[in-house]
């Protein structure tokens, strides 16, 4: 069985991560078990900045992301899943095509 503490993180889900994560959620999204992770702590060695709160560490979600080379959050007026259906529709911004109410 693998230390891990669940399958890696994916793309989207990295993208609607809190503000922080704990440990073992960045863990996760560098593909390490936690074990590991402490240990990169403990010498200093993790990928990015580490806080401690308490008793626990918390990673800054924007440090993560950017040691995964993730610079800048994609903005999507619908999901992607939905962009396929809303192509049939038609596209409501352009003011040359708004209709004056009667």
């Amino acid at each position: 069985m693998s230390g891990r503490s669940g399958p890696p993180l994916g793309f989207a889900e990295a993208l609607d991560l809190p503000l922080s994560v704990d440990l073992r959620t960045a863990a996760r999204a560098f593909g390490i078990c936690p074990g590991t992770a402490y240990k990169l702590i403990r010498l200093g060695a993790f990928p990015c900045p580490v806080l401690r709160v308490g008793g626990r560490y918390r990673i800054p979600t924007a440090y993560l992301l950017r040691t995964l080379g993730i610079e800048e959050r994609p903005v999507y007026a619908v999901p992607l899943e939905d962009d396929v259906e809303s192509a049939d529709q038609p596209d409501n911004t352009d003011p040359r095509t708004w209709q004056e109410p009667e």
